[in-house]
């Protein structure tokens, strides 16, 4: 019988685990499909035919449809959070969003962040925000939106994480440690 030992994975990174100038390549490319972009414009009730009518688009410069812009946003911020925000507390606010490319259906998206300020928290002392700049690219490297986004990020000395209870786990769930950790 194997003795089982339980591991920590990665639990996020910590306010104090940010540098500016750190860069850091998201895991996780994503095809977007044909399904995603319907099903994000319809749930959004986005009325514009350049992203559910292909009779339409296919006589716009484009010659197709465009995958929602705001499904390009969330896509690229969701991949990000795995590096950025896993130990965020709130988002603070989204800036100088720019789409500098029509996505399409197919199209494969890559994301990255880079770490361009951060700051303790003058209110509480248990967080710090973090300002990246997150960068999103087809699979032809071509950049297709760029935006800031600030999320307050919990401290290291506040989250307290262990291989039983990593960010995000109830206490008690899932396999138990074997006696003292």
């Amino acid at each position: 019988m194997t003795e089982k030992t339980l591991k920590s994975g990665w639990q996020g990174r910590f306010y104090e685990d940010f540098e500016v100038g750190d860069v850091y390549k998201h895991p996780y490319g994503r095809t977007v499909t044909e399904t995603d972009d319907v099903w994000f414009t319809n749930i959004t009730m986005n009325t514009n035919p350049m992203h559910f009518n292909e009779a339409y688009a296919s006589e716009t410069e484009f010659g197709e449809r465009l995958v929602n812009g705001t499904f390009v946003i969330a896509l690229a911020v969701g991949m990000s959070v795995i590096d950025v925000s896993m130990n965020a507390t709130a988002n603070l606010g989204y800036d100088k969003v720019r789409h500098h490319g029509p996505v399409f259906h197919g199209d494969t998206i890559f994301a990255e962040s880079e770490v361009i300020s951060k700051r303790e928290s003058e209110s509480r002392d248990h967080v710090g925000m973090v300002t990246t700049e997150l960068r999103a690219y087809n699979e032809d490297d071509d950049l297709v939106l760029s935006l800031e986004r600030t999320p307050m990020v919990i401290k290291r000395e506040h989250a307290e994480p262990s291989a039983a209870q990593p960010p995000g786990w109830p206490e008690d769930v899932g396999t138990q440690p074997e006696g003292d950790e």
